[in-house]
């Protein structure tokens, strides 16, 4: 990076609100400790903005509007953040923390009556990469491409001047450091090595006139932002803020990087999420995330998703209440109060950015009652005293309730018909229309080939084989969660045989003898009473985990040609040859193509202690 002539200025490039080049400038100054510390800000909220640096790191917002004095007549009120994360006001900070001189680059020559002020990213405002990149990249390499990519025509004349001007007049005995963004770099080197007579730049901005009349009258403020409008108008989540804002005071460690702190931001969401709803996201749901707020950066021509893309990823694959907690975990910031010195505002998005995303999250809190009950509706039971339930456990036998299996099996028909069309699908083929329709015309393939005067038709031929044994696997339980393997037959010839493991059903008990577990997996197998104990069988011990040992059941006791396997990833590639040698094939349906609501329903089970207790379950289970 070129300097300019005057060996004693150092200009620098930064992006506005960025914790990237936020953590840079705190580096730079600490390491060069230069004599003046130059910022393009506007020298008319000068005042506002070392007060509002000052309360940091309580967030201030300064509010700022034109008057006219002759009809009293106010513009809107506008405001503008002050942030810990955004390298204009890290410069003020760390120069004022070493003592420096702040100087601020724009004047009122550059301010025109009734407009708004310059703020950090004004009056450069040019789309740039994501500075996550400087980050992996590099800052030299990061610098390089976007110089190349913003050309010098682009920066205002007006502004540029402004700065050159005032550069010009620091003390040339001190090394001074300038702060500006990057395609004003170019310019206002150019600018300095043209001579310049000396200006006196103090004083307060005067609006100009407006015809004859006298000048509109320009106030600012600052303000105390009210916590909990944090997480909705800052640039920077406070989440990620709070992090960069403790790492400012052991420099010696490396500045927190932006991919590991959305992690935290989610695992600390997630963990929230289980407290207030006793629900966990799987695997599959936590991979999927990813891939949508990927692709959502990517939409946005960025490498990370910001906090409304994660915010709806999240309500996508999980639903409003994990939505919620991770905007609330996002908008944590542990030094703002609502009581200040200053006035308390609560700002939303419009205030700042009239085009902002906007989004609705419905949570629905975890309580006990969440309507008036109808009269004459029957409490749900309790324990007269803790144990009681637990007591009348004989441990005999176990039984399901009948009215979870008929859910259970119509699901498993359900998703046996799904595979079977995907079997057929992926034997069917299209072709054109010449002397038969087939099995129908293909709108898309006709009008993807509509230009020709063509028809297409499609031939399904059918798929040899039915598909037999279904396995589910609703966590492939790593950390061995689920203890309780089990395996029960079924009670009449249309009723499956199944095994499964999932969490030791009489740790929590919801009547006498009946307890509630949830599913880690299951196999369901027809005709019944052919079932052996899976779990016990040495057949199946090249098996790794519960999820291979019921596919390996599955593959043995499946009468038909197919088996379903329904899991978040695929089996592994030696399950293929296996089902080979069993003359079968495995259909792998990933669980994220199923209803989310559809698999939490039928993941719950209830384990009867006896079938005497079915006569009183109805009066606990609905």
């Amino acid at each position: 990076m070129s300097e300019p002539s005057r060996s004693h200025i150092t200009c620098l490039p930064v992006v506005p609100g960025s914790l990237e080049f936020a953590a840079f400038v705190r580096q730079a100054i600490l390491s060069a400790r230069p004599a003046t510390v130059a910022v393009g800000l506007w020298r008319g909220l000068e005042t506002e903005y070392l007060s509002a640096v000052a309360r940091l790191p309580e967030l201030s917002a300064i509010s700022w509007c034109w008057t006219d004095p002759l009809s009293g007549e106010e513009t809107d009120t506008n405001y503008l953040l002050v942030e810990p994360c955004d390298p204009f006001i890290e410069t003020i900070r760390t120069a004022r923390q070493i003592g420096a001189e702040v100087l601020f680059l724009l004047d009122e020559t550059v301010e025109q009556a009734g407009e708004p002020p310059l703020g950090s990213a004004e009056p450069f405002l040019e789309p740039l990469p994501d500075p996550y990149a400087a980050a992996r990249l590099g800052l030299p390499a990061y610098l390089r491409t976007v110089l190349q990519s913003s050309p010098a025509s682009e920066a205002d004349s007006r502004a540029v001047e402004a700065m050159a001007r005032a550069l010009q007049g620091v003390d040339p005995a001190g090394k001074t450091f300038a702060f500006v963004a990057p395609s004003a770099l170019a310019p206002l080197l150019q600018a300095l090595n043209r001579p310049r007579s000396g200006q006196d730049w103090g004083g307060e901005p005067v609006a100009p006139e407006s015809g004859d009349g006298p000048a509109m009258k320009f106030a600012a403020d600052v303000l105390n932002l009210h916590p909990d409008c944090l997480a909705e108008v800052c640039n920077t989540p406070p989440y990620y803020a709070e992090r960069y804002e403790r790492w400012r005071e052991t420099p010696d460690q490396p500045p927190p990087d932006r991919l590991h702190l959305q992690r935290e931001l989610l695992r600390e969401a997630e963990f929230n999420y289980q407290v207030q709803t006793t629900a966990t996201l799987s695997i599959w749901q936590r991979r999927q995330m990813a891939r949508f707020s990927r692709k959502l950066a990517q939409s946005a021509r960025l490498l990370l998703p910001d906090l409304f893309d994660l915010l709806t990823a999240a309500r996508g694959v999980a639903d409003d209440n994990f939505a919620w907690e991770v905007w609330h975990a996002a908008g944590q910031w542990p030094w703002q109060r609502e009581e200040s010195d200053r006035e308390t505002v609560k700002l939303t998005s419009e205030d700042l950015a009239p085009r902002s995303r906007r989004m609705r999250l419905r949570r629905m809190p975890l309580r006990e009652k969440r309507m008036r009950l109808p009269r004459g509706l029957k409490d749900r039971p309790k324990e007269r005293f803790p144990g009681e339930w637990a007591r009348q456990i004989d441990g005999d036998a176990i039984c399901s309730y009948p009215p979870e299996d008929l859910v259970i099996e119509d699901y498993g028909r359900l998703l046996r018909q799904k595979a079977r069309s995907m079997v057929t699908d992926e034997r069917s083929h299209v072709e054109p229309f010449v002397t038969s329709l087939l099995d129908g015309i293909d709108v898309r393939e006709t009008i993807r080939n509509w230009h020709r005067g063509e028809i297409w038709v499609r031939r399904a031929e059918r798929a040899a084989g039915a598909v037999g044994a279904v396995v589910v696997v609703f966590d492939a339980d790593p950390e061995d969660r689920y203890g309780y393997c089990t395996t029960w037959l079924g009670e009449h010839q249309n009723e499956s045989d199944m095994a499964f493991y999932s969490t030791f059903p009489f740790d929590q008990m919801v009547g006498p003898g009946i307890g509630r577990a949830l599913y880690g997996g299951f196999l369901m197998v027809l005709p019944s009473r052919r079932l052996f104990d899976i779990w016990s069988d040495p057949d199946y011990d090249m098996a790794e985990s519960k999820p291979e040992r019921l596919l390996l059941a599955a593959l043995d006791y499946s009468l038909e040609r197919h088996v379903l396997y329904v899991a978040a990833t695929p089996p592994r590639s030696i399950f293929r040859t296996v089902a080979a040698r069993f003359g079968r094939t495995i259909l792998y349906l990933p669980l994220g193509q199923l209803s989310p609501s559809k698999l939490k329903k039928i993941r719950v089970v209830h384990v009867l202690d006896g079938y005497h207790r079915r006569s009183v379950a109805k009066d606990y289970l609905w």
